[in-house]
């Protein structure tokens, strides 16, 4: 269900606006340059065939959706499953809120030097950002700041450690418990 997901949401994330020339579009005529018969050289019915030079692509990319349909409750069971793990494994650290004085990005890493998390890949989980939080996180490499309820399997996976406060576990439960 994990590989579901997360599968699905980096197709979702592609753009797909990639686009070529079919025979219709590319610029040429579309007479026949020479007759069926008689000349001695191969038929040809028209110049912009993909077999020749200055030719069209044959079967070339067009503009497409890559969305993959996954069902909710596999959704929420990822996300589940991957919760779970980061918890089995100690790389789930809960605590009590994010108290920010200010927006500055020295206070904020010095909360994670006080959790020894200063040099990790870390996701963090607040059930409102507020803007202290966003301004002292954000120059910060490898740090990054969501809301509880719109993160997404891939977010949760791709970290050492994810730091939640109590508000934003409470939303999570509530999410997933559905």
């Amino acid at each position: 269900s994990i590989y579901l997901a997360v599968n699905s949401e980096m197709a979702a994330m592609r753009q797909g606006t990639h686009s070529s020339k079919t025979k219709g579009e590319v610029r040429g005529t579309g007479a026949k340059p020479w007759r069926q018969k008689g000349t001695g050289r191969s038929r040809i019915g028209y110049l912009r065939n993909p077999s020749r030079v200055h030719g069209s692509k044959a079967f070339g990319p067009k503009p497409h959706k890559y969305e993959k349909k996954v069902n909710r409750k596999v959704k929420i069971l990822a996300r589940k499953s991957i919760l779970s793990q980061k918890v089995i494994d100690k790389n789930f650290i809960v605590i009590d809120k994010f108290s920010l004085e200010s927006p500055k990005t020295k206070e904020f890493v010095s909360i994670l030097k006080n959790l020894k998390i200063e040099n990790k890949k870390v996701t963090i989980l607040a059930d409102e950002v507020s803007e202290n939080l966003f301004f002292g996180a954000r120059n910060i490499k490898n740090i990054c700041v969501i809301t509880a309820t719109s993160a997404s399997s891939y977010d949760l996976l791709d970290n050492h450690i994810i730091l939640a406060d109590l508000a934003s576990v409470e939303s999570l439960n509530k999410q997933l418990s559905n």
